[in-house]
């Protein structure tokens, strides 16, 4: 499935930097974190999250590069496979295609997943039907210390630098969303 997948060229018409599918599955995997699209640094290397918001999603989850990388009980599926292109503020978003074609797929071979990492409004969008207006809203929601331990779903903000500002509006995230994340991680890998 995996080759299937990192042979897929649905979308090379309209790639500017060619195809290059970026995912990480294994059906031992227990944690599935699912975010946009690959950047240009993810598509030269070909590893998922290899740039500044990796860094900060392991300090996060408080896994070091190692674990996050080598763990076979982490799995990782962004929303677009592929590396969309530019736009005028940042990256355009994930190619549609990408999510409806191989995410049922690929959780399907993964039948111990325990916990889904939804990153950013394209995964939440997707993934939860749910009426919060903004993101600190499902945020909160989600995160509340007696509903998060049975939670399957965990939206979160995207850890990009350009999220510093929402950040900074929203400290009670860090204090208190990231240390019951990490519990969470802890308790499903250690």
């Amino acid at each position: 499935m995996l080759k299937e997948v990192r042979d897929c060229r649905v979308c090379e018409a309209v790639l500017p930097l060619g195809p290059r599918p970026v995912v990480v599955a294994s059906t031992e995997a227990r944690l599935m974190i699912i975010g946009q699209a690959p950047g240009t640094r993810v598509h030269a290397t070909g590893i998922p999250w290899n740039d500044p918001s990796g860094d900060r999603l392991r300090l996060w989850l408080q896994l070091g590069r190692e674990q996050f990388y080598e763990d076979p009980r982490i799995a990782i599926m962004p929303m677009g496979f592929c590396y969309p292109g530019k736009g005028k503020s940042g990256d355009l978003p994930p190619r549609a295609e990408c999510a409806p074609l191989w995410h049922e797929r690929l959780l399907n071979m993964m039948p111990n997943i325990e916990l889904v990492l939804l990153i950013g409004q394209y995964a939440q969008a997707y993934y939860l039907n749910d009426d919060h207006k903004t993101l600190a809203e499902r945020v909160q929601a989600y995160s509340q210390p007696q509903r998060m331990p049975g939670e399957r779903y965990l939206p979160l903000p995207h850890p990009s630098p350009r999220n510093r500002r929402w950040l900074s509006q929203n400290p009670w995230f860090e204090s208190q969303t990231v240390p019951l994340l990490q519990e969470r991680i802890a308790n499903l890998l250690f």
